[in-house]
């Protein structure tokens, strides 16, 4: 199969601190060496890249090697700083990589943040003729999707004003409307689309499946690990600038949510903290599995032990928890009574139980807080901390040793079973 993108040992780097150092006579090479690059539309590569002293330098992107097929829809997922964004730049010849080649086959149409492409000063009507220029779209093929890109943005009001008074949504949907009517053999479209509206990302969603299938390739980059499961079937997982994994979404997600499980254990990581100032009057001290290694069965209980400080607070206290999957989807929320006594000064332990979660085979994590309220009075937080307490639904195993299938579409929570209630039989009736 034909490549759309062939990226052969890519990498890039920055001066940490450089701004303004330099020379007048490096300044002008610099600038020099921008113009000469400026039409290089198929090839992007270096043959010769310049040695730096490492301790001055990040490599944003280090030594990738991959290739991604014709008519793909492809992920890319990463923690941030892990290079998407640079490698979606390099992509769309916003910036140059420091040594390696790229090699892309067709129009690259790309959208990595509002107003990407877009003359605030022009109407939504002539940034649309000016993108399709510089896409190479003559001026008859832009007429004749003029109208579709319109109708697919919902901004046809506002097609003669001044971009400048568009709203973020407004210009993200034009953007996205013109980056994917006007037919690049490649759409690279980065975590821009959150800033949209839930029915204008389902519009985005399927408008880029009708891409992939009809043959033309799209790179997605998104933070949604629901959102890249449901567009593409394959996906790249970056970390440091380098490439972990490229192969099946479902297993380029369960490396992400591995790697990030890890790196937290490996630095004693316990959580971070919602807002800066909690913990001043009472504060989390200790959050664990007492009998479990963070491994239970979908219909298991879940008993946490907890530990509370209280550095002022004299009274009751509740506890609160709210649940993800470890694509960061949340699953439910549930609240203690205010039951728990603390004095100033005083460490308390105690033990919250789950159960009946029938929770689906996968991974979650919890956000926790302590405070004080109820739904009446209102909620008041001491402290409150995510990211913890991570966990894995096993699989159930059925009679024959064998492991039961679970379908990541069907949901992070296994229903009970349904009850079908008798049924009774009704003559159809039928008027002449």
């Amino acid at each position: 199969m034909t490549a759309a993108i062939k990226i052969q040992n890519l990498s890039k780097s920055y001066q940490l601190g450089l701004t303004h150092a330099g020379s007048i006579r490096e300044l002008v090479n610099r600038t020099a060496a921008r113009l000469v690059r400026k039409h290089r539309p198929k090839v992007i590569s270096t043959d010769n890249p310049e040695r730096v002293d490492a301790s001055g330098l990040f490599w944003a992107l280090r030594e990738i090697d991959f290739e991604i097929p014709q008519g793909a829809a492809v992920g890319i997922i990463g923690r941030n700083g892990a290079g998407q964004s640079t490698l979606l730049k390099i992509l769309s010849r916003i910036t140059y990589p420091t040594s390696g080649r790229v090699e892309l086959a067709g129009r690259v149409a790309s959208l990595l943040e509002v107003g990407t492409g877009f003359h605030p000063e022009l109407t939504g009507r002539e940034n649309v003729f000016l993108n399709g220029t510089i896409l190479g779209m003559t001026r008859a093929d832009i007429n004749r999707r003029f109208d579709a890109i319109v109708q697919f943005a919902g901004i046809d009001k506002f097609i003669d004003t001044p971009v400048k008074r568009y709203s973020s949504g407004m210009t993200v949907r034009l953007g996205f409307a013109v980056a994917a009517h006007l037919e690049p053999e490649i759409l690279i479209v980065d975590e821009v689309l959150a800033v949209g509206d839930v029915e204008f990302q389902q519009k985005c969603l399927g408008k880029m499946d009708e891409v992939a299938s009809s043959g033309r390739t799209v790179l997605f980059v998104s933070h949604s690990m629901n959102t890249v499961r449901q567009l593409t079937s394959q996906s790249i997982v970056l970390d440091q600038g380098r490439v972990v994994w490229y192969g099946s979404t479902e297993q380029a997600i369960d490396v992400y949510v591995s790697a990030n499980k890890q790196a937290g254990a490996a630095s004693g990581y316990q959580g971070k903290r919602y807002e800066k100032g909690l913990g001043a009057i009472a504060r989390l001290t200790g959050l664990h599995f007492p009998d479990r290694d963070c491994f239970f069965a979908i219909d298991q209980p879940l008993n946490i032990s907890i530990g509370v400080q209280s550095v002022s607070h004299d009274g009751l206290v509740r506890l609160s928890f709210t649940l993800f999957r470890g694509d960061g989807t949340a699953v439910g929320s549930c609240f203690s009574k205010e039951s728990l006594i603390l004095k100033p000064g005083e460490d308390v332990a105690t033990q919250v139980s789950m159960s009946d979660l029938r929770l689906a085979p996968g991974t979650y994590y919890f956000a926790v807080s302590v405070g004080t309220g109820n739904n009446f009075t209102g909620f008041r937080d001491f402290d409150s901390v995510t990211d913890v307490l991570h966990f894995e639904v096993a699989r159930p195993v059925l009679g024959n040793g064998g492991v039961a299938a679970w379908n990541a579409g069907w949901g992070a929570i296994q229903l009970p079973e349904p009850i079908v209630l008798s049924a009774t039989t009704r003559e159809s009736a039928c008027r002449v």
